[in-house]
């Protein structure tokens, strides 16, 4: 398992994988298959892959810690950024096709649905962990800044949960499916960090060489 997770081709293959939910919508777009509203069909597409691949990269450290697979860990930056890059997506749909590209119409509408404030202010928050996902903004920051700032994306995963179950009138299991694992992962981190509060010992530093979009061991 760790020389397969380990090796070069692996990361290739993730990438690769990562770009099947985008391929499937341009798949289900040409054969005309995206239903009587196909700006909602792909609003709820990438805002269901905005939120998967925010939960696979929360993800990563308690399985790397569970599994004692640290090598994991290289591919945290990648899913972060596919979050990103989703989340991207999910926004030009509803700027352009919806908004017609309008930014007045686009304030008023966040000014005037609060699912849509929530949904916009946590894409606000990804925006700077992407920028600073790199080794470079890390030495940049300093280990301590950098690891704060990146503990953001929990609250934007929290403010995609939200918007989702706003925005949903009846059905809401799905968003309370998220909610859940959500949940869990926040307690996680929440137990970690209790239990590092309980120890005298030094904080980790964190390396350039492990540089994610998101969130910190």
């Amino acid at each position: 398992m760790r020389k397969f997770l380990t090796s070069k081709r692996t990361k290739v293959v993730v990438f690769a994988v990562c770009l099947v939910p985008l391929a499937a919508l341009i798949w289900r777009a040409l054969g005309g298959k995206l239903g009587a509203n196909p700006v909602e069909f792909i609003q709820h597409a990438t805002g269901d892959w905005t939120l998967r691949f925010l939960i696979f990269t929360l993800s990563i450290t308690p399985l790397r810690k569970l599994l004692n697979l640290p090598e994991l860990i290289r591919f945290r930056r990648m899913l972060g950024l596919f979050a990103f890059f989703y989340v991207c997506l999910h926004f030009a749909t509803y700027i352009g096709p919806d908004q017609s590209f309008s930014l007045s119409g686009m304030w008023e509408d966040v000014a005037k649905r609060k699912y849509v404030t929530v949904g916009f202010a946590g894409f606000l928050l990804l925006i700077p962990l992407a920028i600073t996902s790199t080794a470079g903004w890390i030495r940049r920051l300093g280990g301590r800044r950098w690891q704060a700032l990146h503990r953001a994306i929990y609250v934007s995963a929290v403010a995609g949960v939200i918007h989702y179950y706003w925005l949903v009138k009846s059905d809401v299991r799905k968003p309370l499916e998220y909610a859940g694992i959500v949940g869990l992962l926040l307690a996680w981190r929440l137990g970690t960090w209790l239990r590092g509060r309980g120890k005298q010992g030094a904080p980790r530093k964190v390396q350039p060489t492990e540089p994610v979009t998101a969130e910190t061991s």
